[in-house]
């Protein structure tokens, strides 16, 4: 009976499904004609953003997204569809020319940038951004064996 007496208190029902909150609605970027491209390429994935001057984000794909899993994520083909999907989604808004940011190790760099030439974004300039370390962090301590 106590039971009873505290759900009626309450109000609220136990079985009512909980509502979800709206989805947030896009921006409205307008045109824009000059774009930053930024290419994670890692061994693992490669990641492609398209930003404008500002840094909004217009357009951005993964090797994961595009459906490659596994090692096939890291692959010089992955990083072309991908960098081809981010660019036809930024032409969209009017994206003609764009710099090139590259930054990683990984196998897909250059085939990701010949694939946003390819697909009509007239490249500026290509910078890699890959950091480098100065002498970086102390190595870990010889291994006894």
């Amino acid at each position: 009976m106590a039971e009873e007496k505290k759900t009626q208190q309450t109000g609220a029902d136990p079985y009512k499904k909980t509502e979800h909150k709206p989805q947030a609605k896009r921006r409205h970027h307008g045109t824009v004609t000059f774009a930053k491209v930024y290419i994670n390429c890692s061994f693992n994935n490669t990641i492609v953003t398209i930003t404008d001057e500002k840094g909004n984000v217009l357009a951005w794909s993964t090797s994961g997204a595009n459906g490659f899993r596994g090692t096939k994520k890291g692959t010089p083909f992955a990083a072309q569809i991908t960098s081809s999907k981010a660019a036809s989604r930024a032409m969209e808004y009017g994206v003609k020319q764009a710099v090139v940011f590259v930054t990683g190790p990984g196998n897909g760099r250059e085939t990701a940038i010949r694939a946003i030439a390819a697909s009509g974004i007239h490249v500026l300039s290509i910078k890699d951004t890959t950091p480098i370390p100065h002498n970086g962090c102390r190595p870990p301590k010889p291994r006894r064996v």
